[in-house]
């Protein structure tokens, strides 16, 4: 009869368990929206001097942030990607180099092209955080009034350039 008593506690721990894997495999929505939102007020450095904000963008126009680094593998991958949309966008689009040194930097965009209309500097990685940054690369467009319209966590393929692009061309509201 007293042997149930002692089944008690791996019950409950069996029963937290398959909870916590299924929040885990099934996240709430709107916990930390990273589009249909203002997009940071941060100042970030420019690599050339002075400042740039994005809340709202330089120009009042729609624009492209990507924020990537010289370490990063997959921002190495998706460099092309960045590179058709500077050609195609010019002056729309910007990086962030995130927890990075200008040095390593400029030797990465000397080596695969700069597409930027101007590189924001974030060495300790403070405006990244308020991006909602959770890996580089990540890729925000932003609206002239300042809020974001899309977001792609990780590298650019052909379906978000696609998707930029198409965001980009939309008319001004």
């Amino acid at each position: 009869m007293k042997r149930w008593v002692f089944a008690l506690p791996v019950a409950a721990l069996l029963a937290f368990g398959l909870l916590g894997a299924w929040r885990m495999l099934n996240p709430a929505k709107g916990e930390f929206e990273r589009v249909s939102r203002a997009a940071p007020e941060f100042v970030f450095a420019l690599r050339d001097g002075g400042e740039i904000s994005f809340a709202p963008p330089p120009g009042g126009e729609t624009v492209t942030v990507n924020l990537f680094a010289s370490w990063c593998a997959p921002c190495r991958a998706e460099h092309h990607h960045l590179v058709k949309l500077g050609a195609d966008h010019p002056g729309r689009v910007y990086g962030v180099l995130y927890k990075d040194t200008v040095e390593k930097g400029d030797a990465f965009l000397a080596e695969l092209g700069n597409p930027f209309a101007a590189v924001a500097l974030d060495p300790q990685g403070r405006g990244g955080l308020d991006f909602g940054l959770t890996g580089v690369p990540e890729t925000f467009v932003i609206s002239g009034d300042g809020t974001i319209l899309l977001h792609i966590s990780g590298p650019l393929d052909e379906t978000s350039v696609q998707n930029v692009s198409e965001a980009l061309r939309a008319p001004r509201s």
